[in-house]
């Protein structure tokens, strides 16, 4: 009886979640090939093992043909082929499990925190966190329970690593995804995401349910869903914006907390420019341009700040203003895809102003007028 190795193997199925009776197959099929590479085997021969005793057995037509030197090879091969095979079959188990929930947001264990790499435990595999990925106020223990954004899975030599993020906005995205259930269901989108790890995130919700409010979807009661997301990202500050299909109010509230006066659009370019008061100028741009940087990514268009001190007034009811030709100063003649007159100054010499697409308006509109001059002319 050898039960010695019958409760290795049981080890082994508990320690790789590997089926018992795919272990012994294996264990069969290793020893096998052992025993047909040795000089005087028998063919048609096949390795028994005996799942109540633990006994191994060389046999054919039911007759034990069991070498006396079995016990040497079997040894040998559990040394070498049956623990590599085992190994390639738990890695390809990870890569079938993990493979196909790559962007997915996981619960897992710190096992070795440190900050150029930390090495967490994910339940049936092991993820490292790279420094790369790590957020740069957050620090970690050993034990400590942290969600992850599953980034990558790779199949080097020794098996499957994966990496996975504590920065990527794909986790920011997945702990709301967890918290509000109207996201979950797919009642609410999130559209887009903006985020700086660690300090400020913007977020862009959508309903298309005219009875569900989006944003307080997302936030909760008494903001409870929202705080939850904040917690786990240690006291990260998160903008919740209601995401609107018209560009200019997209961007209007984009730059909350601050209040945005107007936004003109040159869609050729797919620049905005964003006028606010003097006094909301700070708060739209933001400490070092922080808020400024995240609407440019959540809207994904170019935003010029300027404050209502240093833009243009004009009327909406004077859009067949012309410029005083005995003046330096006039507004560009340039009208945006909104119908609405560049606020923006002309160029010292010319009708335009210096943004390409208008300058493209400026030598169309230069040669209708010399062809106008030449038709009165004849």
């Amino acid at each position: 009886m050898n039960t010695a190795l019958l409760s290795a193997l049981r080890e082994i199925e508990t320690d790789k979640n590997i089926p018992f009776d795919t272990i012994t197959g294996v264990l069969e099929e290793s020893l096998l090939a052992a025993y047909e590479g040795r000089e005087g085997a028998e063919e048609g021969a096949e390795v028994v093992l005996d799942r109540e005793t633990g006994d191994l057995r060389v046999m054919k037509d039911g007759e034990d043909i069991t070498p006396h030197d079995f016990t040497r090879i079997a040894a040998q091969v559990m040394r070498q082929t049956f623990y590599q095979r085992l190994n390639e079959i738990h890695n390809e188990q990870l890569l079938e499990e993990y493979g196909n929930r790559m962007g997915d947001v996981v619960t897992g264990i710190v096992q070795q925190a440190h900050r150029r790499m930390t090495l967490v435990d994910l339940g049936r595999a092991e993820a490292l966190l790279p420094a790369s990925e790590q957020v740069p106020n957050e620090r970690y223990e050993n034990d400590q329970r942290i969600k992850v954004y599953l980034l990558e899975i790779r199949e080097p030599g020794r098996g499957p690593s994966m990496t996975v993020s504590r920065r990527h906005e794909g986790l920011l995205r997945g702990l709301f995804d967890l918290e509000v259930p109207e996201i979950y269901d797919g009642y609410v989108e999130i559209k887009a995401v903006a985020r700086e790890a660690g300090l400020r995130s913007k977020v862009a919700v959508y309903s298309k349910e005219s009875g569900i409010d989006p944003v307080g979807a997302c936030v909760g009661p008494r903001g409870s869903r929202v705080r939850a997301v904040v917690s786990e990202l240690r006291n990260e500050k998160i903008d919740i914006i209601q995401w609107d299909p018209d560009p200019a109010r997209f961007i209007a509230k984009a730059l909350s907390p601050a209040r945005v006066r107007e936004v003109y659009l040159d869609e050729d370019e797919r620049q905005a420019e964003v006028i606010v008061p003097d006094d909301q100028l700070s708060l739209a741009i933001g400490r070092e341009g922080q808020n400024a940087r995240l609407a440019v990514k959540l809207t994904d268009w170019k935003i010029d700040i300027k404050p209502a001190s240093q833009a243009t007034e004009y009327d909406e009811e004077d859009e067949d203003w012309e410029p005083d030709e005995d003046s330096a100063m006039h507004r560009c003649r340039a009208v945006l895809s909104n119908g609405r007159r560049c606020a923006n100054m002309a160029l010292t010499g010319s009708l335009f102003c210096g943004i390409p697409s208008h300058q493209a308006q400026a030598a169309e509109f230069e040669g209708m007028v010399g062809e106008s001059q030449e038709v009165s002319d004849e």
